[in-house]
């Protein structure tokens, strides 16, 4: 099992550490809850250095970027980010990613940690292009600065204008007393923030200014427990719950990061069905009584007759209330619809309700 930089100062904290996407990874601090809404309403840090970065050169870096993606890459500019998603030849999705543009003829792609070894060989089956690819993912650590107090508690350690870099934009520049930082305007929760990416021997001098920057503003570390209370409500997938090889990014929501305008793999297909009509679809419920979905609980009709399945499932800690994803019929994914959450052979009442959860 691999360790980040930082594990040894998250074992120092007391933090509850387990395995997570080969890694050993920090999963709570003080508690879900009270972390959760230390993001919510100031800032939190988390230690997300398991995450891939793969940087991809050269004159037809594009060209393999838009092969390989469901976005259309071609509107990036330098300091500009998107999200997109890696289409397999069946239908499914190999990832999702953010894809960087850091220079004329170089992007940063940004993978789950989970599949930094199957997107790396996806991605390199696929380049007949002669891009240079470098895999950076053990040279690079991630801490993802959370919180709506983030940019007011972090300025202090950057002599750029924090509030001045767009939501899915960045800066490359001195950060915490280094050089070549990439601030990215980015994040997993809905509370905005930063994601500080830098080399290994930077983090974690890093980790410590960031904290002594925001002392006077409530920061705290967290786990990845939060992260994904924080994700779930605002409706963000996650890969391997609700997001994988079998699931079409169409079926998923996300026909809004697959663009028809070019060709990319598997795009003609994923057209049909668009065209088409899928014959399921990614909701997002809400439980009308106390309960709790959980992932892989099944979905009932009134009649009590199985139409889905549950892909992420929370008690969420801002509304009190239970959440989730899933997968249901089409017949069954208009808003408002009822629904029933099979827990424990009860089926319990549950709306489909328009994301995202969490309305600030």
């Amino acid at each position: 099992m691999k360790n980040t930089a930082l594990t040894h100062i998250h074992e120092s904290l007391g933090a509850k550490m387990l395995p997570f996407a080969g890694y050993n990874m920090p999963i709570l601090y003080e508690g879900v809850n009270a972390e959760h809404e230390t993001v919510r309403n100031a800032v939190g840090v988390f230690d997300v250095s398991h995450m891939g970065e793969f940087l991809l050169s050269g004159p037809n870096a594009l060209a393999l970027i838009q092969k390989v993606s469901s976005n259309d890459a071609s509107v990036l500019t330098i300091g500009k980010a998107q999200y997109s998603c890696l289409p397999n030849n069946d239908g499914g999705i190999v990832d999702d990613l953010i894809i960087y543009k850091m220079k004329e003829e170089q992007y940063l792609l940004v993978v789950n940690a989970s599949n930094i070894d199957k997107d790396w060989d996806w991605i390199s089956s696929q380049n007949n292009l002669g891009v240079e690819m470098k895999n950076l993912s053990d040279e690079y650590s991630l801490l993802a600065i959370q919180g709506p107090k983030a940019v007011e508690a972090m300025q202090s350690l950057s002599s750029i204008d924090l509030s001045a870099i767009p939501y899915y934009h960045f800066e490359v520049a001195h950060f915490a007393g280094f050089p070549e930082v990439i601030i990215s305007a980015t994040g997993y929760t809905g509370s905005g923030g930063f994601e500080i990416y830098c080399k290994n021997s930077e983090v974690e001098t890093i980790w410590n200014k960031v904290f002594e920057a925001g002392a006077s503003f409530g920061i705290k570390p967290i786990g990845l427990a939060a992260r994904d209370t924080l994700r779930l409500e605002m409706g963000f997938c996650l890969y391997g719950n609700d997001i994988n090889d079998t699931t079409s990014p169409i079926e998923a929501g996300l026909g809004w990061i697959t663009k028809f305008t070019k060709d990319f793999t598997n795009s003609e297909n994923l057209k049909k069905q668009k065209e088409a009509g899928v014959t399921k679809k990614l909701v997002a419920f809400e439980m009308q009584e106390r309960s709790v979905p959980r992932h892989d609980y099944e979905i009932v009709n009134k009649e009590g007759n199985p139409i889905g399945i549950v892909t992420s499932g929370t008690m969420s800690p801002s509304m009190n209330v239970g959440i989730g994803l899933g997968y249901v019929t089409i017949e069954n994914s208009a808003l408002d619809a009822d629904i029933y959450i099979r827990i424990r052979k009860n089926d319990v009442h549950a709306k489909v309700i328009k994301l995202p959860f969490y309305k600030k």
